[in-house]
């Protein structure tokens, strides 16, 4: 794992604040923790990847795992350390519009104007640029499209953002915490939204042809660039503070999420890293795991740990009370559980 080194001092209120520069600006930028808290916890990013084509014909995902974004960027020492960045990139209509996001949307952050002070507003800049750049690139095909889900980490600031139906999972001391929303067109609030705007909805399609009602590209179903059309290009953002008690994140494809709960999924990537420790061998467990529950889709799952160390063991208090449970609720257990 990478040393990851930091630069702080601490206000007399007790919040951080870090003065760095970016890699393109010239003056230096106040980046504050939003957190007051005295702890002094730093996670320490590790991550591992695993993608498989599945059962279809084709791989149209793409992803990105930065573990050191400061190592990354070539950033100045004083850039807010640690950070890192992952994101996940479900393609459709070939993999032009996955393969463009993933290898300009990083870029298209950290070049915003706002960034690193106003990160949330660079974030959402970034998707639409992204989206802006794939209806102006004249080699790519402009049926192509993707869904995008970026999780994006300045010390303890992790910012999720989402267009699309791939999700983001945290572990947190073995609950699964859901940081992201799937944009399925029957969603309430995405079927709203897209009626609003003429949009429709047949079988669970918007206007019968994407199964999705957020993604970049797919300019052959939107109207010109800034007008607003039911398939949306804007990013739903979540931000989380990370604490000593959250222990990874999971991203993954809907190609996952389609044959396997939050829950499951937290539960599994925790048993294997009290078993190895190693995120990279939880992810091929994940997508091993969705292939024999017969997932009909690509399968692309990133594991990343804030951590060094395995998940402690969870203690459950003794209690003095004797317990039962009926054979009858016992056979009911038993079946739930063959089930998840």
């Amino acid at each position: 794992m990478t040393n990851l080194t930091t630069q702080t001092r601490r206000n007399q209120g007790g919040h951080l604040e870090i003065f760095r520069s970016c890699a393109t600006a010239i003056a230096k930028q106040c980046w504050q923790s939003p957190s007051g808290e005295n702890s002094g916890f730093l996670p320490a990013f590790r991550s591992g990847s695993c993608s498989e084509k599945g059962p279809k014909q084709y791989m149209e995902d793409e992803y990105v795992c930065v573990d050191n974004l400061c190592e990354h960027l070539g950033a100045a020492d004083s850039f807010p350390s640690p950070g890192a960045f992952y994101g996940v990139f479900d393609g459709h209509g070939g993999v032009d519009a996955a393969s463009f996001t993933r290898k300009n949307i990083l870029k298209f952050i950290t070049e915003d104007t706002h960034f690193p002070s106003g990160v949330k507003r660079a974030v959402r800049n970034a998707f639409i640029k992204v989206d802006h750049a794939l209806a102006d690139a004249k080699s790519l095909d402009p049926s192509s499209g993707t869904t995008a889900l970026t999780a994006l980490i300045l010390e303890r600031t992790m910012i999720i953002a989402n267009a699309g139906d791939s999700r983001a999972v945290l572990g947190k001391r073995g609950r699964a915490i859901e940081l992201s929303k799937d944009h399925k067109p029957d969603c309430t609030s995405e079927r709203l939204r897209i009626e609003k705007l003429g949009g429709v909805i047949y079988d669970g399609y918007l206007n019968g042809q994407l199964s999705v009602a957020r993604a970049l590209g797919d300019w052959h179903m939107k109207g010109f660039k800034g007008s607003k059309c039911p398939l949306s290009s804007e990013p739903e953002l979540e931000e989380v503070v990370i604490t000593e008690e959250d222990e990874f994140i999971i991203i993954g494809c809907d190609g996952l999420w389609d044959v396997m709960s939050s829950q499951c999924a937290v539960t599994i990537v925790r048993k294997e890293l009290m078993l190895h420790n190693d995120p990279e061998k939880c992810s091929q467990e994940l997508v091993r795991e969705a292939l024999k529950r017969n997932t009909s889709d690509n399968l692309t799952v990133i594991v990343a740990c804030f951590s060094p160390d395995p998940p402690p063991r969870i203690e459950i208090p003794k209690s003095h009370r004797r317990r039962s449970i009926s054979a009858e609720g016992l056979d009911l257990l038993k079946g739930v559980l063959s089930n998840i």
